[in-house]
């Protein structure tokens, strides 16, 4: 059967690798991104490699944003019953020099995006009977990362409302898991490098793997989790991190 699955921050890093997989895979992709004009492109590129995509200008932040684009994709893919919290925002800085606003920012996109928009799509996977949600959290809620108080604190609250949404809506056929990872190669992660909140050389020294990770390690977790067989998982935290954290 084929589904209609959408992605958050879906037109580059992490969230681009999952929409390139789940086409691939057959599945009817939906870009939200804050970047129109990138989740186009995005999807632009999914339809070129053969598959079935669109890319929408969606902040999650803005609830009525979510909204719209949830609309849209009923009425042009069918109704969502695949979702995957991809966007985030890494929001650098020692603690005591982080003001409300910076506060506040890191908890709209990391953590309350999730839960607006797991609060979208949910009613469609209620009717389908069937839904699948994964939650792209971070290896950083495990072990605490100087400099990211904001951004750890919004990812370990996108790890407990997994496991809540877990136990809720298990009876209805949808499962509910997050995926933290570790050290990956994304755009996020140069910028973070740049801040000099993480040394890469050292970061690999610590990876049981010897290298950095890559989208598609992340992809390819994803796309399981999203399978019908993947049906007796649900509230696990799946980490894609080389060993760096179990």
């Amino acid at each position: 059967m084929t589904r209609a699955a959408i992605v958050t921050g879906g037109a580059s890093g992490i969230g681009a690798a999952i929409a390139r997989h789940l086409a691939a895979d057959g599945a009817l992709v939906a870009i939200f991104d804050l970047d129109g004009t990138a989740a186009e492109a995005a999807a632009t590129a999914i339809e070129e490699a053969g598959g079935k995509a669109i890319g929408l200008p969606v902040d999650v932040t803005a609830r009525a944003a979510i909204d719209a684009g949830v609309e849209q994709v009923r009425s042009r893919l069918g109704r969502p019953s695949i979702l995957v919290n991809s966007a985030g925002a890494t929001i650098a800085g020692p603690f005591l020099d982080i003001a409300a606003e910076t506060w506040d920012r890191a908890l709209a996109v990391n953590l309350t995006g999730t839960f607006d928009c797991c609060q979208a799509v949910l009613p469609d996977m209620i009717e389908e009977r069937w839904g699948r949600i994964v939650n792209i959290s971070s290896s950083s809620v495990h072990s605490g990362s100087r400099g990211l108080a904001a951004y750890v604190a919004a990812k370990s609250g996108v790890v407990g409302l997994t496991k809540v949404l877990a136990l809720e809506f298990a009876p209805y056929g949808i499962t509910v898991n997050t995926i933290p990872p570790g050290f990956i190669d994304t755009p996020m992660l140069r910028k973070t490098l740049e801040q000099g909140v993480f040394d890469l050389d050292q970061q690999i020294a610590n990876t049981p793997v010897g290298r950095i990770g890559r989208p598609e390690d992340v992809a390819a977790t994803c796309a399981f989790l999203v399978n019908e067989e993947a049906g007796y998982i649900t509230g696990q935290i799946i980490g894609v991190n080389g060993g760096r954290n179990t």
